[in-house]
C-alpha cells in the first residue's frame, strides 16, 4: 500500500473521540483527490459526450437522450453500486484482519460483474427498439437502436469488470492506483468517439464505440494490475465459491444497485411524461438530466473514500469514528455539488447553450436547469452518505430516501404539471423537490441510533 493510503487507512486511534474533524477531513482527501481527479475527467467526458450526441441533429440528441438513464444506471451499479458492495466488503475484511476473505472476494467480485455486464448486453442491445420505444416513442427508439447496440452489445461487461477491479483496488486503500487506469479511459473516450461520430460517419452509433473500445481497453489493464497485487493483496483465482463471501458483497451491492434502478427509473419516468411535449422537451431534459446526474461522479470522488474509511473503522468496531466520517464528507459533497449547482441555477441559458444550437432545445434545458440547478447541493449531501452507508452496512435510509425522490419527481411532478397548472414546469420542479428530498432524508439516517453495532 502506497504511504498516503496507508495513512488514510490505518488503525482506529484507541481515543476515537480525540481525533480532530480536520484529521477526518484530510484522511478523506488523501483518498478523495485520485478519485476526484478521475471524476473530473469523467464530468468533462461526459459533457463532451453531450455535445458531440447534439452535433448529431435533433433526432440522434432524443436517441442519446432515451439511452441516457440506461447508461448511466450501468457506470452507478458497476462503479457506486456494486461497486460500493466491493469497497465496503474488501475494506471490512481487511479492517477486521481477515486477508484470505478479502483475496477470495475479488474472484466472487468478477463473477458477478460477467453475469450483470451479460443481463444489460442482452436486454438493451437484443431487443433496443422494443425497450426504447416503450420510454420514449418509436422515433427516438430508431435514433437509438444502433448506439445502443455497440455501446451495451460490446461494452456492458467490459465496463462491469473495469468498474468492478478498480472497486477492488479501492477497497485495498489503493485509490489512486485504480485513478490511473480510469483516467486513461475517460482522456480517450471523447477522442475516440468524435472519430468513429464524425471521421468515419458513424454518427450516434460511434459513441457507443467509442466508449465500449475504451472500456476493454481499462479492463484489460486493470485486471493485469489486480493479478500483480495492486490492491495491497494477491486475489485467490481458484476458489470455491461461497455463499457467504457473496452475501458480503450482495448485502450491500442489491440494495444498492435497486436505488440506483429507482434513480434512473425516475428519469424514464421524468422522459416518459415529457414525451408528451413533442421530441424537442425529450432532447431538453436530456441535456439537463446529464448535468444533474454529473453530481454523482463529482460525489463519487468523496463518496468511495468514504465507503473505504467508514467500512475500515466499522470492521473495527469504531461506530464513533464511522459516523463522524461520514458527516465531514458528507460537508465536503455539499459544498462541490452546491457549487456547481449555483453556477447552473444563475445562468441556465448559458450552460444549455453550450451543447445544442437549437434554440427551442436551448430555451427548454434552460427552463429545466433553472428549477434543478439550485438542489445540486442537496443531490450532492445524499450521494456522500449514500456511498458512507455502504461502508457501515446501513442502507435502510438510504432507501426511504429514494423512493421519496422517485415519489415526488415523478408523482409530484406530474400533479404539479397536470392540477397545479404549472405544465413542463411542474415536471422540472418535481425532479428539483425530488433530489433535495433525497439529500435530506438520507441524511436522517446517519446518527447514532442507526449506525452502531447490533
Amino acid at each position: 500500500m502506497s504511504k498516503p493510503d496507508a495513512m488514510a487507512l490505518g488503525a482506529a486511534p484507541p481515543a476515537a473521540e480525540t481525533v480532530s474533524s480536520w484529521a477526518i477531513a484530510r484522511r478523506i482527501g488523501v483518498l478523495a483527490a485520485p478519485t476526484s481527479l478521475v471524476a473530473f475527467l469523467q464530468a468533462g467526458a461526459q459533457l463532451i459526450e453531450t455535445w458531440l450526441a447534439a452535433r448529431q441533429g435533433t433526432a440522434a440528441l432524443a436517441g442519446w437522450a432515451v439511452v441516457l438513464p440506461f447508461a448511466l444506471l450501468l457506470q452507478q451499479m458497476s462503479a457506486g453500486a456494486m461497486g460500493g458492495g466491493v469497497v465496503a466488503a474488501i475494506a471490512r475484511a481487511l479492517g477486521g484482519g481477515r486477508r484470505d476473505d478479502a483475496s477470495a472476494l475479488v474472484m466472487h467480485a468478477v463473477c458477478i460483474a460477467v453475469t450483470a455486464g451479460l443481463v444489460f448486453a442482452v436486454v438493451l442491445a437484443g431487443f433496443p427498439h422494443q425497450v426504447f420505444g416503450a420510454v420514449a416513442g418509436a422515433t427516438a427508439a430508431e435514433a437509438a437502436a444502433e448506439y445502443a447496440v455497440w455501446l451495451f452489445g460490446a461494452g456492458a461487461v467490459p465496463a462491469w469488470l473495469a468498474n468492478t477491479l478498480a472497486s477492488v483496488l479501492r477497497g485495498g486503500g489503493r485509490h489512486a492506483l485504480a485513478a490511473r487506469v480510469l483516467a486513461a479511459m475517460w482522456v480517450a473516450f471523447p477522442i475516440l468517439s468524435w472519430w468513429f461520430a464524425e471521421r468515419l460517419g458513424m454518427g450516434l452509433a460511434g459513441i457507443g464505440a467509442g466508449l465500449a473500445l475504451a472500456s476493454w481497453a481499462a479492463a484489460l489493464m486493470m485486471a493485469w494490475v489486480v493479478l500483480r497485487g495492486g490492491a495491497g493483496f494477491m486475489p485467490t483465482l481458484r476458489v470455491r465459491l461461497s455463499g457467504a463471501l457473496f452475501h458480503r458483497i450482495l448485502s450491500v451491492g442489491l440494495v444498492a444497485c435497486a436505488l440506483a434502478s429507482v434513480a434512473n427509473l425516475t428519469t424514464i419516468l421524468v422522459t416518459a411524461q415529457l414525451r408528451h411535449f413533442g421530441t424537442t422537451a425529450v432532447a431538453a431534459y436530456g441535456i439537463s438530466a446529464r448535468l444533474e446526474f454529473l453530481m454523482i461522479p463529482l460525489a463519487f470522488g468523496v463518496g468511495s473514500a468514504l465507503t473505504a474509511l467508514v467500512g475500515r473503522a466499522v470492521g473495527a468496531g469504531d461506530w464513533h469514528t464511522a459516523r463522524r466520517t461520514a458527516w465531514v464528507g458528507a460537508w465536503l459533497a455539499l459544498v462541490i455539488a452546491g457549487s456547481v449547482g449555483a453556477a447552473v441555477g444563475l445562468a441556465p441559458a448559458q450552460f444549455a447553450g453550450l451543447f445544442t444550437r437549437d434554440a427551442e432545445v436551448a430555451a427548454i434545458a434552460a427552463r429545466a436547469l433553472s428549477w434543478v440547478g439550485p438542489a445540486f447541493g442537496g443531490f450532492g449531501l445524499g450521494m456522500a452518505l449514500y456511498f458512507a452507508s455502504m461502508g457501515a452496512g446501513r442502507m435502510r435510509w438510504p432507501i426511504v430516501a429514494g423512493l421519496c425522490r422517485i415519489g415526488l419527481a415523478a408523482g409530484g411532478g406530474w400533479l404539479l404539471a397536470n392540477v397545479g397548472g404549472m405544465g413542463i414546469d411542474g415536471h422540472f420542479l418535481g425532479v428539483a423537490l425530488g433530489i433535495t428530498a433525497y439529500g435530506l432524508v438520507t441524511a436522517m439516517g446517519v446518527r447514532k441510533g442507526e449506525w452502531s453495532a447490533r
